[in-house]
Order: structure tokens, then sequence, then C-alpha cells
């Protein structure tokens, strides 16, 4: 079972989507021999095994479905989970603004049901590595489960422990935190993070985003930025065009910063003097 994104026509394996008219979804693998039930009837796996993704098939009722490559945004939007996920309008923009790329090494703490490490895994490719820190073990055995479903598990290394205990490695890339008070740990982020690594957490409120800001300047972290991502739609009605009636609003405060190495000059020491005293403010 594997998302194939390379290929143009379905096998078996397989992770398809089949969409209906009113945009109703389904994601599943294709096994020969198998069917696939919905409200709206049934599709025999043989009869999809081989066609052209884009395809439209139709149940034993006649009903019309199209049959496409999930995108990994509804892959994610699939996923099993216990807690709240990582929507993907931050999972984007956390990417592009981390700089993660094709054999990169980043390390994720707080490993959840596993859509931001799903995410990375598939950024970082064959020659990169994903190391996820996990404290508890249920939760790391449901990300192992749904990582093993889209076939990206190879390029993951899961750590079932506390990261106050700090982190193996050394040197990473870029370093992404969504656990409780992250500013407790970035004496071992900065442990674990390349001169210039890239750093991001998530918080769910102001107070903590304005702790978390004060520590990582103490910690000679620079060029910090703070936003949060608000996302709306639109019904795509020429004739009638206007937002949708309900929007993912607030998910969290997404702060950034860059692992910095100070200079020995004296002017470079007072002005990080003067960020520490402006920082305990």
């Amino acid at each position: 079972m594997a998302w194939n994104i390379k290929s143009t026509h379905t096998q078996a394996g397989d992770l398809v989507q089949l969409v209906g008219l009113r945009h109703k979804s389904y994601i599943f693998p294709l096994q020969s021999g198998g069917d696939f039930h919905t409200h709206r009837g049934i599709l025999q796996h043989d009869d999809l095994i081989g066609k052209a993704w884009g395809t439209q098939v139709f149940s034993h009722l006649g009903a019309s479905f199209f049959m496409l490559q999930p995108p990994l945004a509804d892959l994610l939007l699939d996923l099993k989970r216990n807690t709240q996920i990582l929507y993907p309008k931050d999972i984007g923009f956390i990417l592009i603004t981390m700089g993660i790329g094709p054999g990169q090494k980043v390390i994720e703490a707080g490993t959840g049901s596993g859509s931001m490490m799903i995410a990375l895994a598939h950024s970082v490719g064959e020659e990169g590595r994903i190391i996820s820190y996990e404290v508890r073990e249920q939760m790391q055995k449901l990300a192992r489960k749904n990582i093993q479903r889209i076939g990206l598990d190879s390029r993951v290394d899961f750590k079932l422990r506390d990261i106050k205990e700090g982190f193996d490695e050394t040197d990473a890339d870029a370093l992404f935190l969504d656990v409780h008070n992250p500013y407790d740990y970035i004496d071992q982020v900065r442990a674990a993070l390349k001169p210039g690594g890239f750093f991001c957490a998530i918080v769910p409120t102001v107070n903590q985003a304005e702790i978390l800001l004060r520590v990582l300047r103490r910690h000679k972290f620079a060029f910090l930025e703070m936003c949060e991502i608000l996302l709306r739609y639109y019904k795509p009605e020429p004739d009638r065009l206007r937002p949708v009636d309900r929007m993912v609003a607030h998910t969290g405060f997404l702060i950034f910063g860059r692992r910095i190495e100070p200079s020995e000059d004296p002017r470079a020491l007072d002005l990080l003097a003067e960020q520490a005293m402006q920082a305990k403010d």
C-alpha cells in the first residue's frame, strides 16, 4: 500500500481517492478482488485497477465518481487521530519558511498523529531523514500506522523519549516543536541545530508565544517572526461568487527563528545585551 504520485495509471496497492459530483470523497487502497461500498453503490477494485488517473467510474447503481491521486492535504486530513492535527494551511507555510527540501535532516518533537511528520518526510525525499520524538507510546504507534499507510515510513526514525533529556542528533537543518511549553527546551534545540539552522514552534496562546520569544532571544536565536495563518475559501460559482459559510481560522501561532553565532566584536555583544534586556521587560 502506497501513495503513488508518479504513475499515470492505477496499480494494486495504490491509495486512490474517489470524488463524487458533490465533492464527497473517499480514500482507500486498491486490492485485487476487493470491493468498496458507499451509500451510492459498490465499486469493484478490479474494475479500477489499470485505469488512468482522472477516469470517471460508476458504482453498480450508476453513481458517478472521478478516480484521482489523493493530494497530500487530503491524506493528512484523512488521518486517524487522537488529537488535533496541524492543518495543511499551517504545514505548507512552515515547510516553505523553513526551507525544507530534498536530502535534509529534520527533527520534530511531538509526533502526535503524524501529520507534520508525513509532510516533512515527503519534502525531504528519499535521501533525507526525519527524526521524530514522542513521549506517548500510543501516539507514536498511531503515527507509525498513519505513515505506513502512505508508504513514507522508511524516511523516519521514531524515538520514544522526553526531549528534556536532549536530542541524539546534532547539525540538523531544521527543528520543529509541537509540544507543551516549547520554551523549556530551547537549550536542547540549540544543541541539535546546525549554525544558522531553522527553528519553528506552534503554540495556541499569546501568553506562550510571548514567553517563547523572550527565551529564544536569550539563547541567541535571531530573525524571529510570529504569525498565524487564516484561510478562507470561496464558492467557485462565477454567477454567485462569495465566501463559504465556514472557515478554518486560528489553529495556533507559528514562531520562527534561526540559530546564530554572534561575533565577539564588542558592538555585537552590546546589541545582544540590549536585546536580552528588551526580552526581560
